[in-house]
């Protein structure tokens, strides 16, 4: 087995993805900045460990540089990412990622030239951010080759962790962002809301700048595209009214006090909400001639999903099956990928 690292082990989601590495038999390096957090995951779970900060280059190449591959679970990546993607590079380590950040997407993406040059693989979105929705528009794509526009939604029961939590509140200056005619655009906050109807109650749901905004493009090349998360009418109309607000928002101290409220209150899902909640997603493509096709997957809960995933695409990397370079998780495994966890279920709508 070749060696990997998972930075940012001692998070949420971190340690979620070493508890599902070691049910596999894997050992992975557990990683991140603060060395006694660090120490502690390494200490319960028997494995090695390594600490290191992004902030200077020679000390990242030199920690990363004795392995195979980088499990990167310390956000928000719009920071983390670009140091940890340009260390991948100069030492030739494969990179996988859990972002759903739109930016970081698209920095990786414009990164695949050097990956090929490097002989490595650049896998962002290898968690619920973005496997069911980027499968989901590869299907939906091979249903209609030929959409134009790509409409796409999830729901689920579950609580954000605390880094998710964090992005977010990063976030809320920047308002939505949809693609237009290829392009990505900002847009308001709340710019589009859509209604839908599952198990006979109906659904509201508001846009949002989700990650597939960038890679539903470089999996199809649908030239527009808009995401949406299904939440209480309440919140859509304060998403909205947000949009006035949002220079205050950004306010450095606005943005500490924010954080820090997240970082005394949130704490992500319990072990029993992982088990037994579940994610909806649905999705829709539409042709120049008004053609549509629409189909939906019902899978696991989002943080539970992203520690099976992530893991897998670990083990799928490190079997040397794909050619360097920047990949989606479609790309990469194809549009029945998230068949496989769980009782995953997809069906046309």
């Amino acid at each position: 087995m070749m060696k990997y690292i998972i930075y940012g082990a001692y998070g949420y989601t971190g340690q979620l993805m070493v508890e599902e590495a070691i049910k596999r038999g894997h050992k992975p390096v557990v990683a991140g900045r603060d060395e006694a957090k660090v120490e502690e995951v390494a200490a319960r779970f028997g494995l090695e460990s390594v600490s290191f900060r992004l902030g200077n280059p020679e000390e990242v190449d030199r920690s990363i540089s004795e392995f195979d591959l980088v499990l990167h679970a310390a956000g928000p990546y719009s920071v983390t990412a670009p140091p940890m993607v340009e260390a991948c590079l100069r030492t030739k380590t494969h990179y996988v990622d859990i972002t759903g950040e739109i930016d970081t997407f698209e920095f990786i993406a414009a990164k695949d030239k050097e990956a090929k040059q490097a002989g490595i693989i650049l896998l962002p979105g290898a968690g619920f951010d973005v496997v069911p929705t980027d499968c989901l528009a590869a299907f939906l794509h091979k249903q209609l080759p030929n959409a134009t526009h790509l409409e796409m939604g999830f729901q689920s029961m579950s609580k954000f962790s605390r880094g998710t939590a964090l992005t977010m509140t990063e976030s809320l200056p920047k308002g939505g962002m949809i693609r237009q005619d290829g392009k990505i655009r900002y847009v308001k906050s709340g710019y589009q809301t859509r209604v839908k109807e599952r198990d006979g109650r109906k659904i509201s749901f508001a846009s949002i700048p989700w990650g597939d905004v960038s890679t539903a493009f470089h999996s199809t090349g649908i030239p527009n595209i808009i995401l949406f998360f299904g939440t209480h009418p309440k919140m859509i109309k304060k998403m909205k009214r947000s949009n006035s607000i949002r220079w205050f928002l950004g306010l450095r101290p606005v943005q500490n006090h924010l954080k820090r409220k997240v970082r005394k209150t949130v704490k992500g899902p319990t072990a029993e909400i992982r088990e037994t909640v579940k994610s909806f997603v649905w999705g829709e493509v539409i042709n120049a001639k008004g053609e549509k096709k629409a189909a939906e997957l019902i899978t696991l809960e989002g943080y539970k999903l992203t520690a099976l995933t992530s893991v897998e695409t670990v083990d799928r990397l490190l079997t040397g099956a794909l050619k360097p370079g920047f990949y989606t998780p479609s790309k990469a495994f194809g549009e029945d990928y998230i068949l496989q966890f769980g009782n995953t279920k997809r069906s046309m709508i």
